[in-house]
Order: C-alpha cells, then sequence, then structure tokens
C-alpha cells in the first residue's frame, strides 16, 4: 500500500476517510472497476458532490509501473 498528498507530494502513512453513503458506494465501484477491468492505467477517480476534493485509487504491479510517473514510481518502489 501506498498513499500520496498530491497538494505536497508527500508520502502518507495513515489516511482517515469520512465518506458518505453515495461516496462510498462510489469508492466501491470504483474498486470494483479497477479489479474487475483492468486497464493500462489501472486507476478510478472518486470525486465529492461538489468536486472539490478527489480520491483517486491504483492497482500497480512493481514489476510493471508502466504509465506511472516518476513521482508515482519512486513512492511505489521507495515508499518515499
Amino acid at each position: 500500500m501506498r498513499m500520496i498528498d498530491d497538494d505536497r507530494s508527500k508520502k502518507l502513512d495513515n489516511i482517515t476517510l469520512f465518506l458518505t453513503m453515495a461516496e462510498a458506494k462510489q469508492l466501491r465501484g470504483a474498486l470494483n472497476a479497477v479489479i474487475e477491468e483492468p486497464t493500462d492505467a489501472n486507476h478510478r477517480h472518486i470525486s465529492s458532490a461538489d468536486y472539490q476534493k478527489e480520491i483517486t485509487v491504483c492497482i500497480y504491479d512493481p514489476e510493471n509501473l508502466a504509465g506511472f510517473n516518476e513521482r508515482s514510481k519512486k513512492l511505489i518502489l521507495e515508499d518515499k
């Protein structure tokens, strides 16, 4: 598991998500999609109702990081 604060380009070790029921259902659907319908850019976005906040979920294989930017690769490989 890897987590990053995209605004600060800083890795995170702990997060707490506070979701509405609708957002939780969106997250569940996004996770099902990345698991059951993998693509080259295996990720999905979940936005708040006002589109001011976003969660991005990704599936990665450390042996194949094609499609990830350099910052993401460093996070995945080095946890930094």
